[in-house]
């Protein structure tokens, strides 16, 4: 934590606190399967399916490489192994940009929801002060 978020916690009333427990930031593993539902679903399911066959078949082009016995055999194995793996890896990456847009969007969220609450708070406190 750093000095920011210790003076942004120092400042939090104790129902503002309560709130933030309660809509807490979820886990790595909750987020990243939280990009497998919604409205643009099926395009990270393609991106985990030809992800997911990449890596079998750098897999397996690995294991021809170390059971080649020539030289050229081993350099195509090896060649297409490294390269398949290569694009595994920038698939599965590829999904971290919305990752992150998720993250930003539910602290925009949190944002919203304490400005609403302080809104209708103050508007409660300037209905008892009229009565």
């Amino acid at each position: 934590m750093n000095r920011l978020d210790q003076l942004i916690d120092e400042a939090l009333g104790a129902e503002d606190r309560a709130l933030m427990e309660k809509i807490a930031e979820p886990g790595f593993v909750r987020q990243a399967l939280g990009l497998l539902g919604g409205p643009g679903a099926w395009v990270n399911w393609v991106l985990v399916a030809v992800q997911s066959v990449m890596f079998l078949a750098a897999v397996w082009a690995g294991l021809r490489f170390y059971a080649a016995t020539e030289t050229l055999a081993a350099v195509k194995w090896g060649l297409s192994g490294a390269v398949l793996a290569l694009l595994a890896t920038h698939l599965k990456m590829s999904m971290m940009p919305q990752l992150q847009a998720e993250r930003v969007l539910r602290e925009l969220r949190r944002l919203e929801l304490r400005l609403v609450a302080g809104r209708s708070a103050g508007e409660a406190g300037r209905k008892n002060q009229g009565t």
